[in-house]
């Protein structure tokens, strides 16, 4: 079963995604985080269990507690000590050319995505799992 990690605070959105990833693709665990803290600490716990790991992140960058860009500076440090690769999707509703920019100067971070994310890109994500 693959594994989706949803990062992010907006109960809605969260809740949408869920459904629309669950109606895209059945076989597909979703682990839901409202911070980048609570999905950090988790990761960290569980590197070096390869079922454990996700497949997919999707992440939100403004969150509180610890936003998407403190997580993603985490992330950078330990995402090369995982025993298996994953892809990692911000989803956010900022159309900031400067964050965008950011963004793809970060190898870990896949795509940048702006909110909402469409059921045809969930489509095309989940397809290559």
């Amino acid at each position: 079963m693959k594994k989706v990690y949803l990062i992010d605070d907006d109960d809605i959105y969260v809740f949408l995604t869920k459904k629309t990833i669950l109606r895209v693709k059945q076989d597909v665990e979703v682990e839901v985080f409202s911070d980048g803290l609570q999905a950090i600490t988790h990761l960290k716990e569980i590197k070096e269990q390869p079922e454990l790991l996700p497949d997919v992140i999707f992440l939100d960058l403004n969150m509180p507690v610890m936003d998407g860009w403190e997580f993603l500076e985490e992330y950078a440090a330990i995402s090369s000590s995982f025993s298996r690769e994953n892809q990692l999707y911000i989803v956010s509703s900022s159309i900031s050319p400067h964050e965008i920019e950011r963004a793809k100067n970060i190898p870990e971070v896949s795509e940048f995505i702006i909110k909402p994310l469409v059921k045809e890109k969930f489509i095309e994500i989940l397809e290559n799992l």
